[in-house]
C-alpha cells in the first residue's frame, strides 16, 4: 500500500465561519464521491490552505463535522501571490491506498477548476 496525494481546492463569495463551512464539506464530499473507496480511516492525514482572505473559520472544522475525528488535520495560510485566485480553500488528502496515481481523481469546484487544467484527463471538474 502506497500514501497518495489526493488534491482539491474550492472558492467561497464571502468570509464567513457559514460559507467556509459549507465548501469545504461540498470539496470533501466531492472528493469521496469521485473516489468512492476513499474512507477517512485510511487517510494518513490532511492539509488545508486558505488565502490570506479567509479569517473567519479553520477548514479543518468541517471536515471534523463529517465524521474525520480521527485523521491528522492541519490548516496554513496559502501563499499571497500577486494576482492569485482569491478566497480559495485547498487541501492536500495523504491517502493510503493500493490505487495507482492514474487511478486517483482531484476535484476543483468553481473558479478553482481552473488551478491545475493539465490534470483535466484524470481530474474531476465541477463548475458552481
Amino acid at each position: 500500500m502506497a500514501v497518495r496525494g489526493v488534491r482539491g481546492a474550492t472558492v467561497v463569495n464571502e468570509d464567513s465561519v457559514e460559507s467556509i463551512l459549507l465548501a469545504t464539506q461540498e470539496l470533501l464530499q466531492e472528493i469521496q464521491k469521485a473516489n468512492p473507496s476513499l474512507d477517512p480511516k485510511d487517510v494518513a492525514s490532511c492539509i488545508f490552505t486558505t488565502t490570506e482572505d479567509l479569517k473567519s473559520e479553520f477548514p479543518a472544522k468541517a471536515a471534523r463535522q463529517l465524521g474525520w475525528t480521527e485523521v491528522p488535520l492541519l490548516c496554513a495560510q496559502e501563499i499571497p501571490v500577486v494576482n492569485s485566485l482569491k478566497k480559495c480553500i485547498r487541501v492536500l488528502i495523504h491517502w493510503n491506498t493500493n490505487l495507482s496515481p492514474d487511478q486517483i481523481n482531484h476535484v476543483y469546484l468553481r473558479e478553482a477548476a481552473g488551478l491545475r487544467p493539465e490534470w483535466a484527463s484524470t481530474t474531476f471538474y465541477k463548475q458552481g
